[in-house]
């Protein structure tokens, strides 16, 4: 894939620079052409005039026609090009070149004597039937338009295309050569640029993608750019970062749920063992079956929290949105607790914003949060001290508050609240606590889009505070 990605972006930026040299090179091709071929008419405008000068003198005898011979002659060799003058009616009366006397009282076409004798230069490229049978780059003035004076001929100058493409080919060959070395360079640099800046860079990244995958998550990509390669780099080493500590909280899961599954399975084997054993008196035995039972219910408790943790957080469980009243469901919840309250001679205060207080959600799943924050008030709450929930419309929300009175949390408690299996109490919850049921009731609100957040207020009391949208 690599070497497929390569040759791709090597062909793509080949093939751009390829055809903006080819078009360069064609567009100075034109140019130099064009150039060429203007020079040559430009110097024509010049040779007509001194041309038209003999002519005017032959034509009034101040010249003899051996004399205006010499001088075309000459003049033809000197620029390499063939001169035939024309008469007032276009019949050809003279030549630079001897060889061409046989067109001597050859006629130019009827067209073309109109246009000269309208002041019009005539120009033309290939060959002129009857006068010229090489292709030529052919020039027509009117002698009348050098002077000013009634129409007195023409003067036809012309120089074969091959004289002409001769240099320019050497022009082209130069040009072409160019392109195509600057081609070549252009392929070799980007070459070895796009090896350096991009696909050695991607390659590294890749390789230690590899070795992720394959279990080394403390390997980095080592790139130090600042350009987008830089970036992509630095997404790597954080996603590889997420992951190393994903990996982590697995292993701390496993092996949090390890001992939590331990603790209560070698209790109950210890105590069943001991009875099957006559270790335990029989009088005895009763209590520790009880003590046995307890176990289990620990055990069911904590296999229950994860499940419920498991199917929130993988997303499979589907919400059943409906309306319900917070402030009923507050009512039950607190009912449930009464043993419990009764046992910790608590006071429990219940502060209604309305008495009907309609909100949107899971109706289970909150009654689930519910119980699950006034539970862990119950546990964390001083022994005859005062629990108080409170319910508040803050504009399209509602808040539900849970106090308790107990010492203030620490800062590594607010931190790792939500962590699963912590406790920030061990030694008053590592019986009836599983850890669980704080990071179960946020994802159950993360799933709502709603929030939770936990506080120490000035009354020294501990505060939860969750969010629902109001019906």
């Amino acid at each position: 894939m690599k070497k497929g990605l390569f040759a791709k972006m090597i062909a793509a930026y080949t093939i751009i620079i390829a055809i903006c040299f080819v078009t360069v090179s064609l567009v100075l091709s034109i140019w130099f052409q064009s150039y060429f071929f203007q020079d040559i008419t430009n110097q024509f405008d010049k040779d007509a005039k001194v041309i038209a000068a003999w002519a005017v003198n032959y034509a009034e005898k101040n010249m003899t026609l051996s004399t205006l011979d010499y001088y075309l002659k000459n003049y033809g060799e000197n620029f390499n090009s063939n001169i035939i003058l024309l008469d007032n009616n276009g019949y050809a009366y003279e030549a630079s070149d001897i060889k061409n006397n046989k067109l001597i009282g050859k006629q130019i076409s009827s067209e073309d004597i109109d246009q000269l004798r309208n002041n019009k230069v005539v120009t033309k490229t290939g060959k002129y039937d009857g006068l010229i049978s090489v292709s030529s780059h052919i020039y027509i003035v009117p002698i009348s338009s050098i002077y000013n004076v009634k129409f007195a001929g023409a003067i036809m100058m012309n120089t074969p295309l091959s004289e002409i493409t001769r240099p320019l080919a050497k022009v082209y060959v130069i040009i072409w050569a160019l392109a195509i070395l600057a081609i070549i360079i252009a392929s070799i640099v980007i070459y070895y640029l796009s090896q350096k800046i991009l696909i050695k860079p991607l390659s590294n990244i890749n390789d230690v993608a590899k070795k992720i995958s394959k279990g080394d998550v403390g390997i980095r990509v080592a790139v130090n750019s600042d350009d987008e390669i830089g970036e992509l780099a630095k997404s790597f080493n954080d996603m590889a970062d997420s992951i190393a500590k994903v990996e982590d909280n697995r292993r701390e899961f496993i092996s949090n749920v390890s001992h939590e599954i331990r603790s209560p399975i070698t209790s109950i084997k210890g105590f069943i063992g001991g009875i099957i054993d006559g270790v335990i008196p029989k009088e005895k035995e009763n209590y520790y079956l009880t003590l046995a039972y307890e176990e289990t219910q620990r055990l069911t408790r904590l296999v229950n929290d994860l499940l419920d943790l498991s199917t929130i957080e993988s997303g499979r469980y589907t919400l059943n949105i409906v309306k319900f009243d917070i402030n009923e469901i507050i009512r039950r919840t607190v009912i449930k607790f009464e043993t419990k309250i009764n046992e910790k001679n608590l006071l429990v205060d219940v502060v209604f914003d309305k008495e009907v207080l309609n909100v949107k959600g899971d109706l289970d799943r909150i009654m689930q949060v519910a119980t699950n924050l006034i539970d862990n008030a119950i546990k964390y709450v001083d022994d005859k001290g005062k629990i108080r929930i409170s319910t508040k419309i803050k504009g399209d929300k509602v808040l539900v508050s849970i106090f308790n009175q107990s010492k203030p949390l620490s800062e590594e408690d607010l931190k790792y609240m939500w962590e699963r299996f912590y406790k920030s109490d061990k030694s008053r919850t590592s019986k009836v606590s599983t850890g669980l049921g704080l990071p179960i009731v946020r994802s159950i609100l993360t799933q709502h889009g709603e929030d939770i957040y936990v506080k120490n207020t000035k009354d020294g009391e501990v505060e939860f505070t969750f969010s629902l949208k109001k019906a």
